[in-house]
């Protein structure tokens, strides 16, 4: 499975205009989408569960990067949270890539969802 996240794509998708926010939930939906595909296609995909929680992980470390960065703005609580989102995510992973059923991937699959509804400024729908 390829990286859509590599350098080269990000890059590419950075000179759309879309805001920091947007790339972010844009990023998060593409990772949904893909741990979505191999969970409803279990028995034909499953062989690529590595693959999408390797992508899941990449991301998070990028998010959790970012946001703990000294010069960035978010309140030291709200980094914190994302901080502890993180970890959230990389024990789940753990969890998962232990004991691969399809419907443990729904909180990943949730949370990047609802994170992204978030950064796209529609956290009611």
């Amino acid at each position: 499975m390829s990286n859509p996240y590599s350098s080269g794509t990000y890059t590419s998708t950075e000179k759309t205009n879309l805001t920091h926010r947007q790339l972010e939930a844009n990023a998060l939906i593409k990772t949904a989408s893909e741990l979505n595909r191999v969970r409803q296609n279990w028995d034909e995909k499953k062989g690529d569960l590595n693959g999408a929680l390797e992508l899941n992980r990449r991301l998070w470390t990028v998010l959790v990067g970012n946001v703990n960065d000294e010069d960035h703005p978010l309140p030291v609580e709200l980094k914190q949270n994302i901080a502890n989102l993180a970890y959230f995510i990389f024990k789940r992973t753990i969890d998962v890539m232990a004991n691969p059923k399809p419907e443990s991937l729904d909180v990943l699959i949730n949370i990047n969802m609802n994170l992204a509804k978030g950064l796209n400024g529609s956290p009611s729908d």
